[in-house]
């Protein structure tokens, strides 16, 4: 069972396309996060995490772990609120 947002957010990238090489944006990462909880639901994201972790562990526990740390920035580093227009 998911307990927090974040362990949502890290099973929706493990399955996304987005790869450490890409060296990917913040905003990739939440559209990634987004698209693949659309496509897959959050019991979709998580079936095809266990399915990673039984089949190939070695390789799943390095992306996770990269998963992690990218979603760590990002809920680190919170956006910057947009700047209301100037009055003239």
């Amino acid at each position: 069972m998911i307990s927090t947002v974040e362990d949502l957010a890290a099973e929706a990238l493990f399955v996304s396309d987005v790869q450490p090489s890409d060296r990917p944006s913040r905003k990739r990462l939440e559209d990634a996060v987004t698209a693949m909880l659309l496509r897959h639901g959050s019991d979709g994201c998580a079936a095809v995490v266990a399915e990673e972790f039984g089949d190939h562990p070695e390789v799943a526990v390095a992306r996770m772990c990269w998963v992690r740390g990218e979603l760590k920035n990002v809920v680190v580093s919170p956006r910057r609120p947009m700047s209301a227009p100037h009055a003239s």
